[in-house]
């Protein structure tokens, strides 16, 4: 499966869970053989980064392809930074492609 098509799987199930973020972590491809970290919230059908630029258009993929998940964790919503409560994780994202796994 692409990125793409992964991450709009996850923004889906993710908008009928507003009490929820999941935070993916991994790597970025740079340059060829370079890779960079990241990491990555979806919250309410959205995408956000919190760790690269990212564009303007909702349309086009928070990550490019050639990116690494290595893992995810579901938190709860809406995220506040000063008291983040961990739901479950770090595992693999596969976990979290049904909308059981938000539960």
């Amino acid at each position: 499966m692409s990125v793409a098509a992964l991450l709009a799987e996850l923004e889906a199930i993710s908008r009928d869970r507003p009490d929820r973020v999941l935070r993916l972590r991994g790597e970025l491809p740079v340059d060829g053989e370079v890779r960079e970290p990241f990491e990555l919230l979806i919250f309410r059908g959205f995408s956000s980064s919190v760790s690269h630029p990212t564009g303007f258009d909702p349309d086009v993929p928070a990550l490019p392809e050639g990116s690494t998940i290595r893992g995810a964790e579901l938190l709860a919503g809406p995220l506040n930074p000063a008291d983040e409560q961990l739901l479950a994780g770090p595992e693999p994202v596969e976990r979290f492609r049904t909308p059981a796994g938000w539960l």
